[in-house]
C-alpha cells in the first residue's frame, strides 16, 4: 500500500490542513510470510483438537498480532495489544448471559401454548439484535487494542441504538431482497466512523450508498434475477382457478388433480430448479467479485480526520486467493480420502483380528469423529491462509493515503474497553478477526 499526498482530499470546513508542499510517496506494506501464518494456522488447528476448542481465544489472538504487527504503516507497525485471557473471560461472561435466556425461550415456548409458539417466533429478532449489539462492541474492543505510534484508537457511540439501527435496515434488506444493501451498509458505516477516533483525532465515512448500488446491480441481477424467475414459471404455469377447485372438493387428491389440470407442471418445475441452481452458481462465482468490490468501497470512503483513503483493490487478486483455496483444499480432500480408505481397510482387519463387533464399532466411531475435525480444522486452515490472507494483503497493498500530515499532531486518548462484546459475538458465532 502507497501513501501519497492526495491534491483531491478536501478539509473540512474550519479544519486548518497542514501544507504539503511535496508530494512524497510513503510506504505501508504487508511484511508477513504466507508460510509463517500457515505455520500458525496449523500449530494453532492441532492444539484447537488436543483442547476441544479451548486453545482457540489464543489462536485469535496469535493471529490477530500476526496481520497487525506485519501492516506496517510509514515504516511503523500497528501493535494488537490484545489477550487471550480477555477474549476466554468475555466469552465466559457472554454465555452467563446468553444460556439463561436460551433456557427460559425454551421453558416459555413449550409451556404457554399459542404465546409460547409467539415467544419462540420473538426469539429471532432478539438473537438477532444481540448479535448486532455484540458486533458492535466488539468493534470497541479491537480498535482499543489496536495502537500504532504509541497512539490508541478507540471507539464511543451506544451499541443499543447501533443493534436498533442494524435490525432494521436487516429487515428492509429481507423485504427489497437485497437491494437495500448498499444503503444499509453506507448508514451503519457513517454510524460506526462517526465514533471511530484514532487518539483525539475523529473519524468519518464518506462512502456512497447509491455507488455501492450502481456497482453490485449486476450482480444482483445475476444471482436474484434467477431465483425470481424459478418462483414465478410455476406459479405463471399453474391453472389457479382449477387448482382451487381441486383443493376444496378434494385436498387429499390435490397433488394428483393438479398434475393433471396441468401436464407440463413436472417440466415446468424441472425448469425452476434449473434456474434457480443457475442462481446458486453465479452466487458461489460472483462472491470473489462482490467482496472486492465491497471491500474497495469501504476503504474508498474511510478518513480519519482530513486523511483521506483510496483504493486500487483488483478482482483479479481476490480470485486468486480463492482459486488457490480451491486447489488446495481439493488436494487436501484427495489426501482426506486415501487417509479414510486406509484407515478403514485397518479398522476391518481390527475386528477381524478381535473379533469383536462392539470394540470395532467404538474405534470406527472415534475415528470418524477425528476424520471429521481434521476435516472441518484443515478447511479452516486452507480459507484463511489463502483467501483471508489474500484479501488482507492486497486490501494492504493496494491502498493510498493522502494527508497523511494530519497525524503528526494527534493526542492520545481512550482507554481500553472490556471484551464483553467479544464474548458475546464469539458465543453468538458473529465474531471475526
Amino acid at each position: 500500500m502507497t501513501f501519497v499526498e492526495l491534491p483531491g482530499a478536501v478539509p473540512r470546513a474550519g479544519v486548518a490542513v497542514p501544507p504539503s508542499p511535496t508530494a512524497r510517496a510513503r510506504t505501508v506494506r504487508f511484511t508477513g510470510s504466507g508460510r509463517a501464518y500457515l505455520r500458525l494456522l496449523a500449530r494453532g488447528a492441532v492444539l484447537l483438537a488436543l483442547t476441544l476448542g479451548i486453545y482457540r481465544f489464543w489462536l485469535t489472538t496469535d493471529m490477530r498480532r500476526f496481520l497487525w504487527v506485519n501492516t506496517e504503516v510509514d515504516g511503523d507497525s500497528l501493535e494488537y495489544t490484545g489477550t487471550a485471557i480477555e477474549l476466554l473471560i468475555g466469552f465466559l461472561i457472554g454465555m452467563a448471559i446468553l444460556v439463561p435466556l436460551y433456557v427460559g425461550l425454551f421453558v416459555l415456548a413449550l409451556n404457554l401454548g399459542v404465546i409460547g409458539q409467539f415467544i419462540g417466533i420473538l426469539a429471532f429478532p432478539v438473537l438477532a439484535y444481540l448479535g448486532h449489539f455484540a458486533i458492535y462492541r466488539a468493534r470497541r474492543y479491537r480498535l482499543t487494542r489496536t495502537v500504532y505510534r504509541g497512539i490508541r484508537f478507540h471507539q464511543g457511540g451506544s451499541a443499543l441504538l447501533y443493534a436498533v439501527y442494524a435490525l432494521l435496515w436487516w429487515i428492509l434488506i429481507i423485504v427489497t431482497l437485497g437491494l437495500a444493501y448498499p444503503f444499509a451498509q453506507a448508514s451503519l458505516e457513517r454510524f460506526k466512523m462517526k465514533h471511530t477516533y484514532f487518539g483525539n483525532l475523529r473519524g468519518r465515512f464518506d462512502g456512497s450508498g447509491f455507488r455501492l448500488f450502481w456497482r453490485g446491480l449486476s450482480m444482483w441481477l445475476a444471482v436474484v434475477g434467477p431465483l425470481i424467475a424459478a418462483i414465478v414459471i410455476p406459479i405463471a404455469a399453474i391453472d389457479w382457478s382449477n387448482a382451487a377447485t381441486a383443493f376444496s372438493s378434494d385436498p387429499e387428491a390435490f397433488m394428483r388433480r393438479l398434475t393433471t389440470a396441468n401436464p407440463d407442471l413436472v417440466k415446468t418445475f424441472g425448469i425452476a430448479i434449473a434456474v434457480a441452481n443457475l442462481s446458486i452458481m453465479f452466487a458461489v462465482l460472483l462472491y470473489p467479485v462482490f467482496q472486492a468490490v465491497v471491500m474497495r468501497w469501504w476503504i474508498e470512503g474511510l478518513r480519519i480526520g482530513d486523511v483521506a483513503i483510496g483504493s486500487q483493490l483488483s478482482v483479479g487478486t481476490i480470485y486468486y486467493g480463492y482459486v488457490r483455496f480451491v486447489g488446495w483444499s481439493l488436494l487436501f480432500s484427495l489426501v482426506v480420502v486415501i487417509a479414510g480408505v486406509i484407515g478403514a481397510i485397518a479398522l476391518v482387519g481390527l475386528g477381524l483380528s478381535f473379533g469383536s463387533k462392539q470394540t470395532t464399532e467404538i474405534v470406527g466411531t472415534i475415528g470418524a469423529v477425528g476424520l471429521y475435525v481434521i476435516v472441518m480444522l484443515g478447511y479452516s486452515t486452507i480459507y484463511q491462509v489463502t483467501a483471508k490472507l489474500t484479501l488482507w494483503r492486497h486490501a494492504v497493498e493496494s491502498a493510498t493515503i493522502g494527508n497523511l500530515a494530519a497525524l503528526t499532531d494527534v493526542k492520545a486518548e481512550g482507554v481500553p474497553s472490556s471484551a464483553l462484546g467479544e464474548g458475546l459475538a464469539d458465543a453468538l458465532n458473529v465474531g471475526g478477526i
